[in-house]
């Protein structure tokens, strides 16, 4: 179950499901939960856990015209794990919407939204599905747990390069 915070301007936690996807909505942030189609098992194919999506994902992808999709699975004994959570550690923009279904496993996004003065984080959980929309200023953290088994949807690869902004604002919100 997806966990709210936000940090700035006031300290909130909402846990509502229904009440996380208004406050998300608002902010332009697509935020729904979905469920597989039939039982998964830790060591199922990437077709398979895409199959058990395709009735979410399917015209969800047709809808917004993404072309692709993968699944992403890291975990603690994933080769240089520091380094790719590193990777995603630093406020940045895409130049596509970041889409993600959290399949298992959990990471936290962290949102800068200037224009509103907030700063908020959303724990995404098995079953959490989240698009940002390009160009809306985030972090994401896969840390404490190093895991996280998620559908990644593209509509090129390029989209997906990390533009930093260089701001350092995610340190102060970082443990």
């Amino acid at each position: 179950m997806a966990i709210l915070t936000v940090l700035d301007p006031y300290l909130k936690m909402i846990q509502d499901p229904k009440e996380i996807k208004t406050f998300m909505n608002e902010r332009g942030i697509i935020f729904e939960q979905w469920s597989a189609n039939r039982q998964l098992h830790d060591n199922d194919s990437q077709e398979t856990i895409l199959n058990a999506y395709e009735h979410e994902l399917g015209p969800y992808m047709k809808k917004n015209g993404y072309l692709s999709a993968d699944v992403i699975n890291v975990n603690k004994d994933t080769p240089n794990i520091e380094l790719i959570r590193a990777k995603f550690l630093s406020e940045h923009t895409h130049s596509e919407d970041e889409v993600r279904f959290f399949v298992d496993g959990e990471g936290q996004f962290y949102f800068h939204l200037k224009e509103r003065s907030e700063v908020f984080k959303l724990l995404c959980e098995k079953g959490d599905f989240i698009s940002v929309p390009k160009g809306v200023t985030h972090w994401f953290d896969l840390a404490p747990k190093y895991y996280v088994k998620a559908i990644r949807v593209f509509q090129t690869q390029d989209g997906w390069v990390a533009n930093y902004t260089q701001s350092g604002l995610e340190k102060k919100y970082l443990l």
